[in-house]
């Protein structure tokens, strides 16, 4: 095993900067290794920690289940609610594009759901929102447009009559 080597304090914003030019590269891996030695130097840098979260995230399609679950274990972390709102938001809405993507029965039931629970989040975030800040609104409707565009709709219920002898 290789012991990781620290990185310095001053060289943070670069090293951030760094991990936001390979989300936009789709390697989200490096961002996530680069996420991780700043978060060693400074665990509480909440860019490091939304930078990882999306970078956790930009890995639903491909690890599903992982990368869902790791992103919403940082959550926690973010110290500012609407930014913590707003990205469970993300992360539900990632979901439910993963799944639309990779098709499967019940797939477009569970998007669904995904989206619906990704509005939920939006909405709550709406309330919270800083002054000029519409992201919240902006993702809503991109959920709505996604179901609409889909023709999303829930699960049937099934109602079963009971057996009687």
């Amino acid at each position: 095993m290789y012991e990781l080597k620290p990185i310095s304090k001053e060289a943070i914003p670069q090293a951030l900067e760094k991990a936001h030019h390979y989300r936009l590269l789709n390697e989200p891996s490096a961002a996530e290794s680069i996420c991780q030695d700043v978060l060693e130097v400074d665990p509480v840098n909440q860019q490091a920690l939304v930078t990882l979260l999306l970078a956790l995230t930009d890995r639903i399609a491909s690890s599903f289940a992982a990368g869902a679950a790791q992103a919403r274990e940082v959550l926690p972390r973010i110290n500012d609610e609407y930014q913590r709102v707003y990205y469970a938001g993300i992360i539900c809405e990632r979901q439910a594009k993963a799944l639309l993507n990779m098709g499967g029965p019940g797939a477009r039931f569970d998007a669904y759901e995904w989206l619906l629970e990704a509005m939920n989040w939006y909405t709550k975030a709406e309330t919270s929102r800083p002054t000029g800040n519409d992201d919240a609104i902006l993702r809503w409707n991109a959920c709505a447009r996604i179901i609409n565009s889909n023709n999303l709709v829930p699960r049937a219920v099934e109602t079963a009559e009971p057996y009687l002898e």
